[in-house]
């Protein structure tokens, strides 16, 4: 059979899975053939990025920071109670790193805290393709470290409550959107706990009360796995324009709704969190050990709030806005300033920037229904619980955007 084909009748399988996006492939059939050096560097990639990240949450909510920095990082005052809002889940139940593989080790882009997709495809749609191919999975075993995760969130956020009555668990995405939807229920039935699937515009919000579902029974937990805070808070009621995504935070800090991923995980999800990061590197910031700044220079790019020290030294560089997400409003400009390559979509132009030394994603030819392709290859890594698990591969354009493909991986016999 063809490729196509052989494609096709592999997928088929999974009915549930978004195999095809935009009318066009999203995943690819045939993996990439990967040492087991490569899952090696990504674990440590997590492993020591974890830390630093999660540590510089900590500080960021911490009172020695005042509400003029969280505004200069680009969150807007009306979130801030919200985003100081401590509990007692990891900092993000599950997160996702965003890397350029180098010669000299993996390069963080940033930070995919809150909201991140790309979970079906890591933990479960790369283990079976690598047993179509009768090779190793490179993450496997991971989908049982995903699945305590999600357990753990859920009875963590809801023993915070402290009710006494059977937990009202909500799975939520938008309806019409295959993949949040399919990623949601996928976690939903990972969680093994009585719960309900609740399309985000059937929520109904009543001020300083609580949050319900269509039946009007009240949410305990809500898990909101693809819907992200910053898209929330503008969230308005077409007839009284209320403010109710802000409603929604507020229900939260009165400990009337708990929450999956935390207000944490927001705060982490500002790209800014990175130049905040960079800057106590520079400066060798005793708040950071000695071993932290090594790994500091070693994983994390060079990354500002103004683009003066990259225009001063001829850098290449890149501007990203703080929020945004598959390459949206994303600018490249070369050694003098010049812009030479940008998203087509400028959905997160009113937000704060940030710019980052430009460092090129490695090539690789790859198979399709197009024929043999060279693409840019990015590498996305889960941390769950602030530990390294699965991870996997996108390829498509020099900037990473929604039309790239998903690319398996299988490990080398």
């Amino acid at each position: 059979m063809s490729y196509t084909e052989d494609r096709r009748f592999f997928y088929k399988q999974l009915p549930e899975f978004w195999a095809d996006m935009y009318g066009q492939e999203y995943a690819l059939y045939n993996p990439c053939k990967i040492s087991e050096d490569v899952p090696k560097a990504i674990k440590n990639l997590g492993e020591k990025a974890g830390r630093i990240l999660f540590k510089t949450a900590s500080l960021l909510q911490s009172e020695s920071i005042e509400d003029d920095t969280l505004k200069l990082l680009g969150f807007p005052e009306s979130i801030l109670p919200f985003l100081r809002y401590q509990t007692p889940l990891a900092k993000t139940v599950i997160g996702r790193i965003d890397s350029i593989e180098t010669p000299f080790g993996h390069k963080i882009m940033e930070f995919n805290s809150d909201t991140p997709t790309f979970i079906y495809e890591c933990f479960k749609v790369n283990g079976l393709l690598s047993k179509h191919f009768g090779c190793s999975d490179p993450n496997e075993g991971m989908e049982e470290q995903l699945k305590q995760a999600v357990r753990s969130a859920i009875l963590t956020a809801y023993r915070q409550l402290k009710t006494s009555h059977a937990p009202h668990i909500v799975f939520t995405a938008h309806d019409e959107n295959t993949e949040d939807k399919q990623t949601v229920l996928y976690l939903k039935e990972l969680s093994g706990f009585p719960s309900q699937f609740v399309p985000l515009d059937e929520l109904v919000i009543k001020k300083n009360v609580g949050l319900f579902d269509q039946q009007g029974k009240k949410i305990d937990v809500l898990y909101r796995q693809t819907f992200p805070i910053e898209l929330l808070i503008q969230d308005k009621d077409s007839e009284t324009n209320e403010e109710i995504g802000l409603q929604l935070t507020q229900l939260v800090i009165q400990n009337k709704l708990a929450i999956v991923n935390p207000p944490s995980a927001f705060l982490l999800q500002s790209k800014a969190v990175l130049a905040v990061i960079w800057g106590l590197h520079e400066e060798q910031s005793p708040f950071f050990t000695k071993e932290e700044h090594e790994w500091i220079k070693h994983y994390f790019l060079p990354t500002y709030l103004e683009p003066d020290i990259f225009l001063n030294n001829k850098e290449k560089f890149v501007q990203k806005p703080v929020f945004g997400r598959e390459g949206d409003t994303v600018r490249v400009f070369d050694e003098n300033g010049s812009l030479i390559a940008k998203d087509q979509h400028n959905t997160y132009e009113n937000y704060v920037s940030i710019y980052q030394k430009h460092v090129p994603l490695p090539k690789m030819k790859f198979e399709s229904q197009q024929g043999v392709q060279e693409g840019h290859r990015m590498t996305g890594t889960f941390l769950i619980n602030g530990k390294p698990s699965a991870f996997g591969y996108r390829i498509g354009n020099a900037i990473t955007d929604n039309l790239s493909y998903f690319l398996p991986a299988c490990l080398k016999k």
